[in-house]
């Protein structure tokens, strides 16, 4: 064999065996190597956002005197919701008086599913009024939601709302049937009684650690115990604020006629301020019976609820701004315009002119000493 071919047959075995080295070493360190094993992946679960998050078929009691309430119980007590048992037109909701198997009466908020805030509103009930106690906020018993439905149970208020002693026009006979008494015109020591009961507890309110802004205070949302105690009901659009006593919010929120003059001007942010100036306007309406959102005629001209006030009591003319159904002997002129004063001071167009809730319990006080 020439030099040629044993070079070209040492170059091919040399190749095969370089070769087959490197296959060997491939599978030995692939015996070797312990598969790898995959961790576990973890997931962030995020915390409810309330501590009432709701669940379907959820339900609670606040009241340690009541059993645990079925969505069953309230259905039956309420005969279906029949609006034979309708009571009052809370917002994104009707209101039914029913008796729980205890023999218990309460008072039902069933929330409109249809309402796109009803959701939020149950919330903010839960929140606001779950661990609330004092005797001139009304208190919920509990709560129930199945599907769809939220339902709130509520202490009953024997008298109905301030709203329909102010205003309602029904009969003294069809009102006893719904709330087992007749509406005579209110006293107007009952009145002053009313408006204390409400500034005590919007005061407490504003007091807490993490005060509450109700941002609907008005007539309809007030309930009158058997003894005329104001209780505020109706937490609906109610927030908690932090230490500046604001919560900013890209929507108004309250009732026209009722709402604070800075609404106007596209300040948004909810002040404890707002619920002095609704009550201001809340003693006007008391004392004359004028719808604040209704236009008042003064001197042959219309004008507005507040603006009429304003001019009368720059005139002097307190006593006639009075309801023509409050008996005349009753009123201590001095008693009057000091009430008027309050008012006024409460829905000053400058939100921090208008004086703490609880410096106007106090003012109150002296009126009906």
């Amino acid at each position: 064999m020439d030099n040629s071919l044993q070079a070209v047959v040492a170059a091919t075995v040399s190749f095969f065996v370089v070769t087959l080295l490197f296959a060997v070493i491939i599978m030995v360190c692939k015996a070797k190597k312990k598969p790898t094993q995959r961790r576990p992946q973890t997931r962030t679960i995020s915390k409810p956002k309330s501590n009432f998050e709701l669940i379907s078929g959820e339900s609670a009691t606040f009241d340690p005197s009541l059993n645990q309430i079925s969505m069953a119980e309230l259905v039956i007590a309420t005969n279906n919701f029949s609006t034979d048992l309708i009571i009052g037109d809370g917002s994104f909701g009707l209101v039914y008086k029913a008796k729980l198997n205890n023999q218990v009466t309460v008072a039902i908020k069933k929330l409109d599913p249809d309402a796109f805030q009803g959701f939020r509103e149950f919330r903010a009930e839960m929140e606001t009024l779950g661990k609330l106690r004092h005797k001139n906020v009304v208190k919920i018993l509990g709560y129930c939601a199945t599907g769809l439905d939220r339902v709130l149970i509520y202490e009953f208020m024997e008298r109905g709302s301030l709203d329909q002693w102010l205003h309602d026009t029904s009969s003294d006979v069809e009102a006893s049937k719904q709330q087992l008494v007749s509406r005579s015109p209110l006293p107007w020591d009952t009145r002053v009684k009313v408006c204390s009961g409400i500034v005590d507890g919007l005061a407490y309110l504003h007091g807490l650690d993490t005060p509450i802004i109700h941002r609907d205070i008005k007539a309809s949302n007030v309930l009158l115990d058997i003894e005329f105690e104001a209780h505020i009901a109706d937490f609906g659009l109610a927030r908690r604020i932090d230490t500046s006593h604001s919560h900013v919010s890209t929507q108004v929120a309250g009732t026209m006629g009722y709402m604070p003059p800075e609404y106007r001007e596209g300040n948004t942010a909810a002040t404890v301020m707002a619920d002095v100036y609704s009550f201001g306007i809340l003693m006007i309406e008391i004392a004359s019976q004028k719808r604040p959102n209704w236009p008042v005629v003064l001197d042959g001209e219309e004008v507005g609820f507040i603006e009429w006030a304003r001019k009368m009591v720059e005139q002097n003319r307190q006593i006639e701004m009075i309801h023509s159904n409050i008996s005349r002997e009753e009123l201590i002129a001095d008693n009057v315009k000091q009430y008027f004063k309050i008012a006024l001071l409460c829905t000053n167009e400058n939100s921090r002119s208008r004086p703490a809730m609880s410096e106007v319990s106090q003012l109150l006080k002296q009126i009906s000493s």
